[in-house]
């Protein structure tokens, strides 16, 4: 194996770069992102670190000038983990049974080195004083895994500028095209308390809520019968009733209950519509139980995305993989990297099925594909 890839490997998984909604749990992404560029610099990148947040950030690092061009795209952070599940330690490189363990192997660290890897025949060129036909760019952005903060400050920022975009998730190097979009919701009612002795005394916001809920499972069955999309392996929108919480005792009218739910789009379904939808068959359930019905987003939400499946890009990795582009039922930053106008594809080494999973994992057999995969597409499109 290659010193200089283990090595950084190595040293990004020694490097802790958790970001999570519990504050006990989140950490910055700096160190890793100064890392990215110190290596990236030394191939004769130029390198922008752009501020997110206190101790977050998103690296830009660009190969060439000028229009077009391919960006090698991945996010810095991972999840939290459970020592006392893994084998060993999770933020040191182990290799054993022809694999590599650690945390953020997958998901996503893994790519990073990889990518360098790769780029380093397209630095060699630009060293001998020949100029690329389109800028490479090596792109690390922070809390993908949480609030996808990083990617919408470049969408904020308009940067970068390029036609195509890898992400390099875990695949398998297999291409995907197409992924769901995340909506998170919440939905809180407020009635009145009173005896529960006589239930004239209050509005009883968990009553309510039975009907809420009642509606939004109608609702799910209308969009999986008027949806449908064979390239994903759940073919159909999807709605979970993830949380509730209501009422205080037992024999007290419930005068407030919560409901948290997720809803994830097929591509071409738009979310403020789905939105304006679910308030507007709430809304009678409102003024029949006599209670108030707020709507509220937990975040703004990821849109799904589809990349054509004439993009040049999809078309080159479907005839160098041999496989034809599929959609991932998971998500990433795509969307956004669409937003900035460039044709975005999901491609990467490991599986997604390892990925914040104790002993997450990289197949060794899977590096060198890897490193080959990349160089074609940049001598495809940068050289």
């Amino acid at each position: 194996m290659n010193a200089t890839l283990l090595h950084q490997l190595r040293t990004l998984i020694a490097t802790p770069s958790i970001s999570c909604t519990d504050p006990s749990w989140d950490q910055g992404n700096a160190e890793v992102i100064a890392h990215l560029a110190e290596w990236a610099e030394a191939l004769g990148f130029r390198c922008e670190v752009l501020s997110v947040a206190p101790g977050k950030a998103n690296l830009i690092a660009t190969l060439g000038s000028g229009p077009g061009g391919l960006v090698l795209s991945g996010h810095t952070d991972t999840v939290p983990y459970d020592a006392a599940s893994w084998q060993s330690d999770p933020f040191t490189l182990s290799e054993r049974d022809g694999r590599l363990y650690g945390l953020g192997t997958a998901d996503m660290k893994g790519f990073f080195p990889l990518a360098l890897a790769a780029a380093s025949e397209a630095a060699a060129q630009v060293r001998a004083g020949k100029a690329l036909s389109a800028p490479l760019i090596i792109l690390a952005t922070c809390d993908e895994e949480t609030s996808m903060a990083g990617a919408k400050a470049l969408v904020s920022a308009g940067r970068p500028q390029a036609r195509f975009a890898v992400i390099g998730e875990p695949t398998g190097l297999k291409p995907l095209r197409l992924q769901k979009g995340v909506m998170m919701e919440r939905i809180v009612i407020e009635g009145r308390s009173g005896h529960s002795s006589d239930p004239s005394l209050g509005h009883n916001a968990l009553d309510a809520m039975h009907a809420v809920i009642s509606e939004l499972i109608g609702y799910r069955r209308e969009l999986a019968a008027a949806h449908h999309n064979p390239l994903f392996t759940v073919p159909v929108p999807t709605l979970n009733l993830g949380c509730i919480h209501g009422g205080d005792n037992p024999n007290r009218i419930c005068a407030r209950c919560e409901l948290q739910y997720d809803l994830r789009p097929l591509p071409g379904m738009d979310m403020d519509e789905l939105r304006g939808e679910i308030r507007r068959r709430l809304l009678p359930l409102a003024e029949a139980h006599q209670v108030s019905i707020s709507n509220e987003s937990l975040f703004s939400g990821t849109p799904a995305m589809e990349t054509p499946a004439d993009s040049p890009l999809v078309l080159a990795a479907e005839e160098l993989t041999g496989h034809v582009a599929g959609a991932a039922a998971f998500g990433t930053e795509g969307p956004y990297l669409h937003e900035l106008g460039m044709d975005a594809l999901i491609i990467g080494p490991g599986a997604i099925e390892t990925a914040h999973q104790p002993d997450e994992h990289l197949e060794l057999a899977s590096l060198t594909p890897t490193i080959t995969l990349l160089q074609q597409l940049i001598r495809r499109f940068c050289l």
